[in-house]
């Protein structure tokens, strides 16, 4: 059976130019970066080499770059590193102040609602129909307590890319740090961390088609982050660990790559993404695109089908070869409405009815053919079978009857 591959905001394959570069770093060159010898040097040279290549994709400096094990790992080191760090500086009598928004991952949710277990206070901003945070409600939520602010820069859900170069400016402006989650931007749109005047960023390589198990985090020069894990003084005494050579390898030739890629990646993925928005909203009955319509990832296309469950249309396209998901990977397996699709509007029912499709740059013009072929006929099959939308016709028939009903009253009324 044909198996196609749409869910790479869950993960990305590893590019063979990313795996043919680690392997050596497994086998050959698996010195210790810390050790004085030549094998040593070897793996800090590694090391070195793909701090500058991801400092060039997001036009940072390479001491800047910090690695890590995950972009959940960066989110916690960069929240938890600034709040410890800026604890006790806060004179304000109602206590430090964190901002986020109410569709950031879980990663950064879970960390800030730790950190009000500690005494920070935190405000969630909400956002609107399409995703996106209010600029003039997160300038007058700005407190004399607040140090940080965290504000993804494009949702892991439904692909819409935030205003950070608006809000950056804003937080220079009034001297709160900021920080943006890019770990679904990151090698997919340009960043350029000096003008978004951001001070922390954190990025993933398993999004890039480079390897699981390692991320990275821009600080910027000069900003203080107090590290959570001690040991031996690497990176900077900020990590402590030795560090994974051949994943940071796998990071840098990832990063490399899509800085090559960039334009011609995103130009790609966006033909084949509006493809599929608008054959599936206009041919699939009660079907909508969640997210903005063009201020969204390259690679994202998120939708609700009225009347079925995502589960169910999830599992019955991957009976005929087709990888999907319901949402964000990290919380996909929960019952729960996704916390992102509440947040812009929808109610239960509807988020529960929800299709995340991301493509990726090996797709093809002839599998989005195929996909466009078969999701219509497992849409129609599911609501063939599904309470919620035999309740949906017999409430359209019930209006029909009324409105007919009301028409003959009025003709009546006019003889």
């Amino acid at each position: 059976m044909k198996r196609i591959y749409l869910d790479h905001a869950a993960t990305t394959p590893i590019a063979q130019e990313v795996l043919k570069e680690m392997l050596p770093y497994f086998t050959e060159f698996y010195g210790n970066a810390s050790s004085l010898h030549s094998f040593g040097r070897e793996a800090h040279n590694a090391i070195e080499k793909a701090r500058a290549q991801i400092a060039n994709l997001i036009k940072a400096k390479e001491e800047e770059i910090i690695f890590t094990s995950s972009g959940t790992e960066s989110d916690n080191l960069a929240i938890k590193g600034i709040a410890y760090r800026h604890k006790e500086l806060i004179t304000d009598f109602e206590g430090p102040h964190i901002i986020t928004s109410a569709i950031e991952h879980p990663a950064v949710l879970e960390t800030c609602k730790y950190l009000e277990q500690q005494g920070f206070r935190v405000k969630y901003l909400p956002v609107d129909k399409y995703g996106f945070v209010n600029v003039e409600e997160l300038e007058n939520s700005i407190s004399k307590g607040t140090f940080l602010i965290t504000i993804m820069h494009a949702n892991n859900e439904i692909g819409t890319i935030e205003p950070i170069e608006e809000i950056g400016k804003i937080a220079k402006e009034r001297d709160v740090i900021l920080h943006t989650d890019a770990v679904q931007s990151f090698g997919k749109v340009p960043i350029d961390v000096g003008k978004m005047n951001a001070d922390l960023l954190s990025v993933s390589a398993h999004k890039i088609y480079g390897p699981k198990g390692v991320g990275a985090l821009y600080i910027k020069r000069g900003v203080q982050v107090e590290p959570f894990i001690h040991g031996g003084g690497h990176e900077r005494g900020l990590r402590s660990s030795t560090e994974n050579i051949a994943g940071i390898v796998g990071l840098g030739k990832a990063a490399e790559l899509a800085q090559q890629r960039i334009e011609s990646d995103a130009a790609y993925m966006t033909k084949l993404r509006d493809k599929l928005i608008k054959n599936i909203t206009e041919n699939v009955e009660e079907s909508y695109l969640n997210g903005h319509p063009t201020k969204r990832l390259p690679n994202n296309a998120h939708f609700r089908f009225t009347g079925i469950e995502g589960e169910s249309l999830v599992l019955s396209l991957d009976e005929k070869g087709i990888a999907s998901s319901t949402g964000s990977a990290c919380s996909s397996k929960k019952l729960e409405p996704s916390h992102v699709l509440l947040a812009i509007g929808l109610n239960e029912v509807e988020a529960h009815g929800s299709l995340r499709l991301t493509l990726g740059r090996e797709n093809t013009e002839e599998e989005i053919d195929y996909v466009l072929g078969v999701l219509p006929e497992v849409v129609e099959r599911l609501r063939k079978i599904s309470p919620l939308w035999g309740k949906k016709l017999e409430l359209e028939e019930w209006k029909k009857k009324l409105e007919k009903e009301e028409r003959k009253s009025k003709e009546i009324e006019l003889r």
